[in-house]
């Protein structure tokens, strides 16, 4: 407000009302749904992998030495250049999915491997001597041990994707996302516009995350009240 340069800082009212300008289009309902899709596939097949590479790393050690480094370096590694890289192989349609898997694999991975190897061993060896059937044992043992690192994890990765997920789709120019009309809010210099999308990313983050939290943790009180 004190400099006049509004065409690189747009004030908070002119962003708050572009946001609520783009809120009632279909275009951004579009462009929401086709980045939230995207972004959650991404973090399901994360989930799916990091969990069953977990649990066959706590089954075969040999697997967790092998891959530990390899979960490490893709952290450590930026994530533009995974981006890059993958924008040589895949089409930017798929590349959020891509990026989004990418990032959160190894966060769901390691905490999960961590989680698993150090429960109590003891309370299983006893499970065994008395005969307690598979599902209860996982049930009642292990989940309650590993479940509050899981849910932290989930929350946390999720949170991620968002971020690694939206940077893939400016790279990539994706056409219908969130990075998209980003990266076409900076061509035209429309800041405004590119607060107001960001605002949108950070919404939308927030509230996956605060749904997700909720969800695991409503699946958590079924699962130990069931018979």
């Amino acid at each position: 407000m004190r400099t006049g340069y509004r065409l690189f800082l747009a004030s908070p009212l002119e962003t708050a009302l572009c946001f609520f300008r783009l809120l009632p289009t279909p275009e951004f309902w579009r462009a929401a749904a086709s980045s939230l899709g995207h972004i959650l596939c991404g973090f399901l097949l994360a989930l799916l992998s990091g969990s069953v590479l977990a649990a066959a790393s706590a089954a075969f050690p040999l697997l967790d030495d092998f891959l530990q480094p390899v979960m490490r370096l893709s952290r450590t590694v930026p994530v533009v250049s995974f981006i890059i890289l993958a924008l040589l192989m895949l089409s930017s349609r798929y590349l959020s999915i891509f990026i989004s898997f990418l990032m959160c694999l190894p966060v769901l991975y390691m905490t999960l491997a961590q989680a698993l190897s150090q429960r109590r061993k003891d309370l299983e060896e006893m499970a065994q001597v008395f005969h307690v059937p598979a599902g209860r044992k996982l049930r009642y043992m292990i989940l309650p041990q590993i479940w509050p690192a899981f849910e932290n994890a989930c929350v946390l990765s999720i949170s991620l994707a968002w971020k690694s997920g939206t940077a893939a789709e400016v790279l990539g120019m994706t056409a219908g996302s969130i990075g998209g009309r980003l990266q076409q809010a900076k061509v035209y210099l429309d800041t405004p516009a590119l607060f107001a999308w960001t605002a949108a990313v950070v919404l939308l983050s927030v509230l996956t995350e605060k749904g997700l939290q909720a969800l695991l943790r409503l699946l958590y009180r079924r699962m130990q009240v069931m018979k």
